[in-house]
């Protein structure tokens, strides 16, 4: 019976201990960390052993200002990661290191055999980078494929009627030619030229080489680990024990962990610790604390809020109740909802909301569905929005568009709610993740700044349409249609004819008028002539370092970035760090009840980033039941406002 009691208080040292003592950082970034978080249940609990990219960013952000936390270490492989989801990273261990901490890296390979680049480039923003003795040095450059279908549709007997606007909108061009265009060229030859130039960048900032240096390696690539060792592309080899042992011993030699020195470093995972450091700094004691600081009648006064006691005639005149200066003139002057609360401005609740839009954009909630792909859906983002605006906490938005782009309409009312939430009196900045193109440049329009990485993919100001003529191939396969319409244009959509005469003209007049109302509405809101935004459009798509020199964003950098700047732009102390609220945040009760009304915050949890079945959310294009297979083909699937296929930069 003693014994119980003694281990009992055993644990309870142990738990004191950890604690206390110094802690190793353990990043897992053999998986490509998910971006926003998904709504339905069964998605959530699936995916709740992979990191998102907040959890990286955030608990290195969070390890930067801990005494505990000296070393960080990463196990790195080849998983597919954008490009722009690596210089996210690339940057938060950059500012850890910045702080004062370590950053080791280690790889079991680069690649085996090749196709290592990105996750070696990634590697070279650590102190140190170990690969097993095993393992390869997969350093080969940056390559893109683009599959084209013409022949084997032909020989299938499918012909394909679309149009687009202009020559660089090329998602077309996978299904109606057999090789580059001239234009497709181009414009594929100049996003590798460009994430090249970032990449040999970077890998000789990293290891303090030549960039002719590291051309001539990666010409030379794919190494073995001992050549890349003499080559100065790593520091050591080592299997995993031996790289944790290091790390750990990092820890003891280090450095002044204050009050655990001398206890065995505690290792802890980049989403645990996040948890244990967003739990410290919500702790009733420091909240207490802050109040105390504040003199003892705080305990006791009721602070009033002046935004509250203004009277709606001045809420009024300030300029906050109505449409602003993104508004056309008809609704300039025009009342906002009443349900529009003016953020109280106090700096110590003060919060800027985080919206995620990820996946196609489509009209709808986006019916949410397990293991099905993220969406972003109209009328839950625009309800996220709106839930925003009510919140008297929130005082800016930050919109993070990880999206190719998708339906038109949907875009568009997506960034009509935006510009609604900007004349509540808040700023939104726009932060793009690895690609936000034509659908998901058109929603960031009402941003009030666009800020991407060098290596997102944006751009793509353009449209197409059209369908897929199935008549031969379904003669081929002996199924017949019997077909009844009335209205002329009835079975204009049919895969089983090809478009009249005055079905095309139907067309061209839709691409010219959604062509043109994007040009027009990225005039305005980037402050560029309309021949200027044609030059630059055409549909083509750009890689970030371009479009920020050619004006189609304000800033470089990721999602802290466009945090702070969020925090800034709404008057918030200088040098204090941005307090983010996922917008909405739903109970589970608004997770499972029908929301009440569209402006209920129930409304903004059915569906976003949530799944939708790919043929239900995304067969508008005209693939009917073959778009699960187009999806997965790479195909264009999801509206006249989407991205070409580019396929994976690797």
């Amino acid at each position: 019976m003693p014994a119980i009691p003694r281990k009992a208080l055993a644990d309870v040292r142990q738990i004191a201990a950890r604690r206390t003592a110094p802690a190793v950082l353990e990043l897992d970034l053999t998986a490509d960390p998910l971006e926003g978080v998904p709504a339905d249940p069964v998605t959530l609990a699936l995916t709740r052993r992979r990191n998102t990219l907040r959890d990286i960013v955030e608990a290195l952000r969070f390890a930067a200002e801990d005494p505990r936390v000296s070393v960080a270490v990463a196990h790195i492989s080849a998983c597919g990661m954008p490009l722009a989801r690596i210089q996210e990273i690339r940057a938060a261990i950059a500012a850890f290191r910045a702080a004062g901490g370590t950053a080791i890296a280690y790889a079991d390979t680069f690649g085996e055999f090749g196709g290592g680049t990105g996750p070696y480039y990634l590697a070279c923003a650590f102190d140190e980078i170990w690969l097993a003795p095993c393992g390869d040095c997969g350093l080969t450059g940056l390559g893109m494929e683009t599959p084209f279908l013409r022949g084997a549709l032909d020989r299938l007997g499918v012909t394909v009627e679309m149009g687009q606007r202009y020559e660089y909108k090329n998602a077309v061009n996978t299904l109606v030619e057999r090789d580059f265009t001239p234009a497709h060229l181009e414009a594929v030859s100049r996003i590798i030229e460009s994430s090249s130039e970032q990449v040999v960048a970077g890998i000789a900032a990293g290891r303090r080489i030549s960039a002719d240096r590291v051309r001539r390696l990666i010409d030379l690539g794919p190494l073995t680990g001992t050549v890349a060792l003499d080559t100065g592309l790593v520091d050591r080899l080592g299997y995993r024990d031996e790289v944790y042992d290091a790390a750990r011993a990092r820890v003891n030699v280090g450095s002044g962990a204050g009050r655990g020195e001398g206890a065995e470093p505690v290792l802890m995972y980049a989403a645990t610790y996040r948890r244990l450091a967003e739990r410290k700094e919500k702790s009733p004691v420091r909240r207490v604390t802050a109040l105390a600081s504040r003199g003892p009648g705080a305990f006791f006064l009721k602070e009033e809020r002046e935004e509250q006691a203004e009277s709606p005639e001045r809420f009024q005149e300030s300029g906050m109740g109505f449409a602003g200066e993104g508004a056309g003139p008809e609704e300039r002057g025009t009342l906002l909802a009443p349900s529009v609360t003016p953020p109280h401005g106090d700096p110590r609740r003060s919060v800027v909301a985080l919206i995620h839009g990820t996946g196609p954009v489509v009209l709808g909630s986006g019916a949410p569905g397990p293991l099905s792909g993220s969406v972003l859906a109209a009328e839950a983002t625009t309800a996220a929005l709106r839930a925003a605006a009510r919140d008297e906490d929130v005082v800016a938005a930050v919109f993070r568009v990880s999206s190719p782009g998708g339906s038109y309409v949907a875009s568009d009312l997506i960034r009509r709610e935006a510009e609604r939430f900007r004349a509540s009196g808040r700023p939104l900045i726009v932060s793009m993740g690895d690609v936000a193109a034509s659908g998901g440049y058109f929603v960031a329009l009402a941003g009030d700044a666009i800020v991407a990485n060098p290596g997102t993919l944006t751009g793509s100001i353009g449209v197409f349409a059209g369908k897929q003529v199935v008549r031969e191939l379904l003669d081929k396969v002996g199924v017949g249609f019997g077909a009844v319409a009335e209205g002329e244009h009835a079975l204009m959509m049919s895969p089983r004819r090809p478009f009249t005469a005055g079905e095309r003209e139907k067309l061209e007049e839709f691409l010219d008028r959604v062509y043109a109302d994007f040009i027009d509405k990225v005039a305005a809101a980037r402050g560029l002539s309309r021949d200027r935004v044609h030059e630059l459009a055409r549909g083509r798509v750009w890689t970030g370092a371009d479009a920020h020199r050619h004006g189609l964003i304000d800033e470089l950098g990721g999602l802290s970035e466009a945090l702070r700047l969020a925090w800034s732009r709404a008057g918030m102390p200088d040098g204090q760090t941005p307090r983010v609220r996922l917008a909405p945040r739903p109970s589970v009760l608004d997770r499972i009840r029908a929301p009440k009304s569209s402006e209920d915050r129930g409304a903004a949890a059915v569906g976003l980033s949530a799944g939708t079945t790919v043929g239900s959310a995304l067969g508008s294009f005209g693939w009917g039941s073959f778009a699960p297979l187009a999806a997965r083909l790479g195909l264009p699937v999801s509206g006249p406002l989407t991205m070409p296929p580019m396929g994976r930069i690797g």
